[in-house]
């Protein structure tokens, strides 16, 4: 059964070749805007279905939907803020500033969709990130280096990122990049694909 994932993310489409299956792509073209009375908890779960879904108008396998956003709170009040992209330096530069000394929460909504069955499995995988105190030149510095304006909250955690932090904690770290393997991993053998038999 093909593997597509209704993703054009260059992070998400890494991660996923990690697992050795051939899979291809497929942008999923869908309003993201957050809906007045959702949690961020309920819009990564809407999201990440709602791109499977709509990828499945035109491809039939399995189709893997993921969306990810991070927030200061826990992620299940409907007055927790998100944290966007921050699409240039001013931005990140705030983004870093308010983050500092602080937890942050990463959550990752992941569908799995059998076009064949019509099943559909979603999760909600958390991940939290303890920020240093960082000082205004090592926030300077990292945004110089790094350049993360299309990274959530202005994090590349796989990358230059991993400096700005005390702590981090969850259960699979794949999750703070964007697609959770080890519960991807467990959908799929749910579906009867097993990478190792691959």
């Amino acid at each position: 059964m093909n593997l597509i994932l209704a993703s054009s993310s260059e992070y998400r489409q890494s991660l996923l070749a990690k697992l050795g299956i051939p899979f291809e792509c497929a942008s999923a073209d869908i309003d993201e805007t957050r809906k007045s009375h959702e949690t961020p908890y309920d819009l990564v779960s809407r999201l990440s279905q709602e791109k499977a879904k709509f990828v499945s108008r035109t491809k039939e396998g399995l189709i893997i939907g993921s969306d990810s956003i991070a927030t200061f709170g826990d992620g299940n009040q409907i007055s927790d803020s998100i944290l966007t992209k921050p699409g240039n330096h001013e931005n990140a530069v705030e983004q870093l500033r308010e983050s500092s000394g602080k937890k942050i929460s990463f959550l990752t909504g992941l569908s799995l969709l059998n076009t064949n069955s019509g099943n559909i499995q979603t999760i909600v995988e958390f991940y939290y990130v303890y920020f240093r105190n960082l000082t205004e030149e090592e926030i300077q510095n990292y945004l110089i280096k790094e350049k993360p304006y299309n990274c959530a909250g202005s994090i590349r955690s796989e990358e230059l990122g991993i400096s700005l932090f005390e702590k981090l904690e969850g259960n699979d770290p794949n999750a703070l990049i964007g697609l959770p393997l080890i519960r991807l991993n467990e959908m799929l053998r749910n579906e009867g694909v097993n990478v190792l038999n691959q």
